[in-house]
């Protein structure tokens, strides 16, 4: 990558411009093609067994040349004196200067108790939250991390803001003064029942210390998946991990890039409210328009007796009714989101949004289980492409992978979690690692050279690096 280009990415980065859930600079993606049900042979050759440079352990298959350090694992210490806790998901870069990295990264911890942290900065007793973690370039080493946002619950997707923060969401709305109903379905296995105060709500957490455990209540109680600021208008879109029904949403601030003082919900209605959950025609453009929510704190959706959850009250006022929303980037004037369970397969998704046109189309859709499915959090690419998280159903899960979009819609698997891990390692059951984990969280670095993403369970935060391809990945 040319050197001035490189520094231009490190400058818009240090502003919190680029990592999950940020602008990109001039890339292509998926723009000048029609999108694509296609899948082809990776364009840097066959994957195979790569050992980790930590542990000596087989865990990922990646093309030739590629290498890769677990930087994090589940239980390990942190420098605040807390253990890294389980269930490693979404995760933006919120800063870098020089060799430094920041890593804010969410825990999608369910029903839990105890908050992680310490108690008196913590949200509530509930077990979800971020930690953050500060990687060294030059000794491939994280030098710092901490529990950075405690007493959340089910903490998600999310997004890095242009001002540098990373907004971390909850995807459970939960209400105790009305905990007396059955819990929406999503809800009914988990042990919430106790906590103390109502979640479901976006929290904002900065690159340094400890966050301020406030909910940004204007944002909406829903499931919440991922939060992507607008970088030209401030503007926040937001995704919905529901079903049978979700809804992608935009928040409008009162006063730009201050969330917490307020502002507008409204649920994205396409072409009159049609229905975007199973088969749409390829690349075919469609307006796009935005009903009102009037009572964003409603966050039941199920089943509820006392008033309309979010999703209902904009899909009663013509709302689209999307399913299982995951990840969305920013890339030039183009919003990309997933869907893991939307198409004719219900095997997923990649829309592309214009908020300058007011249009949106489908550019990838799964062809079935048995491929690459279930497309969860994404990124683009310091080279132009999107990278997207797999997260296939149960009974499909054995190797998930990360693949990229190339930019004439072929999709090609990057690298895979090894289907032929089996025993332990320090109380980790690899072979589960292997049947159930999906990925979750990819980023990269300012200059291109490392890309960073999470295996859920039981919990690792990997850092890549190797001969990336300039004009693919």
């Amino acid at each position: 990558m040319p050197g001035n280009e490189s520094r231009s990415r490190r400058e818009f980065l240090k502003a919190g411009l680029y990592g999950a859930g940020a602008v990109s600079l001039g890339l292509l993606s998926l723009t000048r093609c029609g999108g694509s049900t296609g899948h082809g042979p990776s364009p840097f050759g066959p994957l195979h067994p790569v050992a980790d440079e930590i542990t000596g352990l087989p865990l990922l298959l990646l093309p030739e040349g590629f290498r890769y350090r677990t930087v994090s694992w589940l239980g390990d210490l942190l420098r605040d004196g807390y253990r890294a806790p389980p269930a490693f998901d979404g995760m933006g870069i919120v800063e870098e200067s020089d060799d430094l990295i920041w890593l804010v990264r969410n825990h999608e911890l369910r029903g839990s108790t105890t908050a992680i942290g310490a108690a008196h900065k913590a949200y509530d007793i509930t077990g979800g939250g971020t930690t953050t973690l500060v990687f060294d370039t030059a000794s491939e080493t994280v030098t710092d991390s901490w529990i950075s946002l405690g007493g959340t619950l089910n903490n998600c997707a999310g997004g890095v803001t242009p001002w540098g923060t990373w907004l971390s969401c909850e995807e459970a709305p939960f209400s105790p003064e009305l905990a007396h109903l059955r819990p929406p379905l999503k809800q009914a296995y988990w042990d919430i029942e106790r906590a103390k105060k109502p979640h479901g709500y976006v929290f904002e957490v900065p690159p340094q210390g400890v966050a301020e455990p406030i909910p940004i209540k204007a944002m909406g109680q829903f499931y919440h998946e991922a939060a992507i600021v607008d970088p030209k208008t401030g503007d926040v879109y937001m995704t919905e991990d529901s079903e049978p029904k979700a809804g992608f949403y935009r928040y409008r601030p009162r006063v730009r890039n201050s969330l917490a003082e307020g502002g507008t919900l409204t649920m994205m209605a396409v072409d009159g409210g049609m229905d975007m959950r199973s088969s749409l025609p390829m690349g075919l453009s469609f307006p796009v328009g935005w009903v009102a929510i009037e009572e964003p704190e409603r966050g039941f959706n199920k089943g509820e007796r006392e008033g309309k959850g979010v999703v209902s009250q904009g899909l009663d006022k013509g709302g689209s009714a999307f399913i299982g929303l995951e990840g969305a980037i920013w890339d030039e004037e183009r919003l990309y989101f997933t869907s893991k369970l939307g198409g004719a397969a219900a095997a997923g998704y990649v829309f592309e949004y214009s908020p300058r046109s007011e249009t949106i189309r489908l550019v990838y859709e799964s062809p079935g289980h048995d491929h690459f499915s279930g497309p969860d959090n994404l990124v683009v690419s310091p080279r132009g492409n999107l990278v997207v998280c797999e997260d296939r159903v149960t009974r499909y899960r054995a190797g998930q992978s990360i693949a990229g979009i190339s930019r004439d819609g072929l999709l090609h698997k990057f690298c895979t979690i090894d289907p032929r891990l089996e025993g332990r390692w320090n109380g980790v059951d690899l072979s589960a690692t292997a049947r159930g984990s999906e990925w979750a969280g990819v980023c990269f670095s300012g200059d291109g050279t490392w890309m960073f993403s999470n295996i859920l369970q039981p919990g690792i935060t990997v850092a890549i690096t190797g001969p990336w391809d300039p004009d693919w990945m």
